[in-house]
């Protein structure tokens, strides 16, 4: 696969624009008074998070950051020559129960120091821009924190950001949040998980993720568009979804695949991982409880190829299966 990606002239991020118009501060302002009665991910938990109460994701007022890096191993058109500039947010609004990254996205007593103000977001975005000479703003698990992460853009912007935003998020998302966020993100980096609401309520905890990641989909393909990459072949807008392929065909792949031809795009670009191992929770349930086997990777090659997805990347059976990131350097770049 990635042949057929679109090549041009990148062009600066629209939220500049935005930040001189004065609609970032007006969208910002209106996020920020959703949290009062939070509606800002699906959940729809309605807790007052300005005042620190919590619901589902265990986050009041600010946000989570777990860590700051540039990381080598995203996509070629993400990561690049220089690495993509991530900062990882914690207290996911998902509970998968095989998340290879659940020491932060599910301990929730232990992100609690964790927390940051907007002036240190924005801190650790100018650093993976200007220290570590990344090529984007890599937004890991954001959807519980769109407010906070808009409010930290307009501490950012005049200081001199410049980057692409990158959205990587499981897309159990709001499309009213997703909706704040035109012209503001570049690239939508987003999974798409399962075809069956029943497996995305036992084991990811979340009610309609197929509906609901599906709505979030589209607009994310409104707003950005198929994918672009510049000359040097690093990504500067559109939309990327990654297919994690499950054993015993939890994932529904050919259901799922054959909707983003069908109703996104005959050009989307897909990354179909085959990386799944059996973590955190997994190994005590039995259809969770082991790596794909050699004929379900095939199964899904042969779905590619029928469907006519050429655009993207493939993971290898030998890829690692066993890969942990390192959260236990928990510490902010300024500390």
């Amino acid at each position: 696969m990635a042949s057929g990606l679109v090549t041009g002239a990148a062009i600066a991020p629209g939220y500049l624009s935005l930040y001189r118009s004065g609609e970032l501060a007006r969208r910002t302002e209106e996020l920020e008074a959703r949290l009062g009665a939070c509606d800002i991910c699906p959940h729809l938990c309605g807790v007052n998070r300005l005042n620190n109460e919590t619901g589902f994701c265990h986050s009041g007022r600010l946000p989570v950051v777990s860590s700051v890096c540039a990381h080598h191993g995203e996509e070629p058109v993400i990561s690049g020559r220089r690495g993509s500039g991530t900062i990882f947010f914690g207290n996911c609004n998902m509970r998968c129960v095989y998340c290879q990254n659940h020491q932060i996205s599910q301990d929730w007593r232990a992100q609690r120091s964790q927390t940051v103000d907007s002036h240190r977001l924005a801190e650790s975005m100018l650093y993976l821009q200007d220290e570590l000479d990344c090529h984007n703003i890599n937004l890991v698990s954001p959807s519980h924190f769109v407010p906070q992460i808009m409010r930290a853009l307009l501490t950012a912007v005049p200081a001199g950001l410049r980057l692409p935003l990158v959205y990587n998020t499981a897309s159990y998302d709001s499309v009213a949040s997703l909706s704040a966020l035109d012209g503001v993100v570049s690239i939508y980096l987003a999974d798409l998980r399962y075809a069956s609401e029943k497996w995305g309520r036992k084991y990811s905890r979340v009610s309609g993720y197929v509906a609901k990641s599906r709505a979030a989909i589209r607009e994310m393909q409104r707003q950005v568009g198929d994918l672009r990459v510049d000359r040097y072949g690093v990504a500067w807008k559109g939309l990327i979804i990654r297919h994690l392929i499950l054993p015993n065909g939890l994932a529904g792949s050919r259901e799922s695949l054959a909707w983003l031809v069908d109703e996104i795009s005959p050009e989307i670009t897909v990354s179909v991982m085959s990386q799944y191992y059996p973590a955190h929770r997994a190994r005590q349930i039995p259809l969770l409880s082991r790596q794909i086997s050699t004929p379900e990777y095939t199964e899904v090659m042969e779905m590619l190829d029928s469907l006519g997805i050429e655009n993207g990347w493939i993971q290898g059976m030998d890829a690692p299966k066993n890969y942990l990131p390192d959260f236990s350097r928990r510490g902010h770049p300024f500390d």
